[in-house]
């Protein structure tokens, strides 16, 4: 990491390491029993460094490191109050006696916006044996819990009634990590010709693939509405074929486009959003830059979703790894946004196996600053830009989105998420011993995971003084 000892986590525990501008926090500084630094009753000077601000010997213009004198207690432990004023990176920096550096602690001060929202990063694109997948939902659940997910969603090609498997497998069990229902929207053909651009359900309370007749959910799941819906009143009466074809049609003849876009996929395409949006999901205009022959989404017709934005969140990064996906798509969100077209942002694997066999299986994803970990919330959130995608294609991470975010987000995978990930694997390897053991290993895991209840939750009260 550079600016500071990489076993700083391992060797001390540093909380809160958020705090908010203009409000005192009460700061500890613990020896986990590593390397003994401090000396016991011992006066250490202290900077407090803003980071953004730079040196006050070169730029004292903005520059001031502020000095302090901090006694040690009799274990070598620091408790102490400061006032942060400035949303940034700050360093808790101690000074040998020839004022050299000793160590130095890294903590971030957030403006009001983001007092209360905490941190929490997921996957708004996965498949399971129900479509293209390689593990059934219960086990990708428990996979990525493990690999320490706070929220995914099962999106399956043309069926959302795996979704709803998927948070049935662990309803009797008390887990930390929020199941989201959701699918990948595919629609049938018209006169021969479909909408081939890939669209996400994320957490709409109604199946939009369910809205045809004679289409794969139904074949398989079935009409009634507790396979095709998470709510009871409106939702949509299921249409024949027919009827969704001539629906399709007048739309298109109603939809007026460039001459270099297709009238009938761009209608098809917001129609379907619109159904996500009265279902109060989140829908995603997924991967335009996967080549499976050509280009999946021609440029052209990129360029007017942009412009018009039919949708949601744009999946900014996805599940391939050659440069011309996530990195032109990467470069597409920018050159938009100097166009003055703004939008939500998400990152996900678009995964088909939950192993890390899978080179594609932890290749991106979206950190949500969020109220809560629970649906509405999020969705919410990413509406109002509170979110950043993660390129995880190479152990270095790399994020994409909004710089104020982008360097917070930063901050928090490197000081916060290895402590909370820790916490995740071992859920989620119990998440998977209750989903596929025999009775006494579902029973012990049942147990097991009732006294780990809330641990993560817990953690995030510690590190973040909100």
């Amino acid at each position: 990491m550079g600016y500071y000892d990489e076993d700083m986590l391992n060797n001390f525990d540093v909380y809160p390491k958020v705090f908010a501008v203009g409000k005192e926090a009460e700061i500890h500084i613990r020896d986990l029993g590593g390397r003994r630094v401090f000396a016991p009753n011992t006066q250490y000077p202290v900077y407090i460094i803003p980071v953004d601000d730079g040196n006050p010997q070169f730029h004292p213009a903005t520059g001031n490191f502020r000095r302090l004198t901090l006694q040690s207690d009799a274990d070598g432990n620091f408790t102490f109050r400061y006032t942060f004023d400035r949303e940034q990176l700050h360093f808790i920096r101690f000074l040998q006696e020839d004022g050299r550096k000793l160590i130095q602690f890294p903590v971030y001060c957030v403006e009001q916006d983001l007092v209360g929202r905490y941190p929490y990063i997921g996957d708004l694109h996965m498949h399971t044996t129900f479509s293209d997948g390689r593990q059934n939902p219960a086990v990708v659940c428990a996979n990525y819990r493990r690999h320490g997910y706070d929220f995914m969603v099962i999106s399956d090609h043309r069926r959302y009634y795996p979704s709803l498997r998927a948070i049935a497998a662990y309803k009797d069990v008390p887990i930390d990590l929020h199941i989201v229902q959701g699918e990948e929207v595919h629609l049938p053909e018209v006169q021969g010709k479909r909408c081939d651009v890939h669209i996400v359900n994320f957490g709409g309370e109604y199946s939009v693939n369910a809205l045809v007749d004679g289409t794969v959910a139904i074949e398989e799941a079935g009409r009634d509405l507790s396979v095709r819906a998470t709510r009871t009143e409106d939702v949509p009466d299921i249409m024949s074929q027919e009827e969704f074809e001539q629906k399709m049609l007048a739309l298109a003849d109603s939809t007026p486009t460039p001459d270099n876009v297709d009238a009938l996929p761009y209608a098809m395409c917001c129609w379907i959003f619109d159904h996500i949006r009265r279902g109060n999901g989140l829908g995603i205009f997924a991967h335009p830059n996967w080549i499976p022959n050509a280009i999946h989404v021609p440029e052209a017709f990129t360029d007017y979703m942009m412009e018009k934005q039919p949708f949601d969140a744009f999946e900014v990064l996805g599940g391939e790894r050659y440069y011309e996906h996530n990195g032109f798509q990467t470069h597409r969100y920018y050159t938009e946004l100097a166009k003055g077209h703004r939008f939500p942002i998400v990152g996900s694997t678009d995964s088909h196996s939950s192993y890390p066999s899978n080179d594609g299986a932890y290749i991106a994803s979206t950190m949500v600053f969020a109220p809560e970990n629970e649906r509405t919330a999020l969705i919410q959130s990413i509406k109002d830009f509170y979110s950043v995608a993660i390129d995880g294609i190479s152990k270095e991470f790399r994020l994409v989105g909004d710089m104020r975010l982008s360097k917070y987000a930063c901050f928090l995978l490197q000081n916060y998420f290895p402590l909370h990930d820790a916490l995740c694997s071992e859920e989620g390897r119990l998440m998977k011993q209750y989903a596929t053991g025999t009775e006494e290993e579902k029973q012990e895991a049942q147990t097991l995971l009732q006294a780990l209840h809330g641990r993560t939750e817990k953690q995030r009260k510690k590190y973040f003084a909100f």
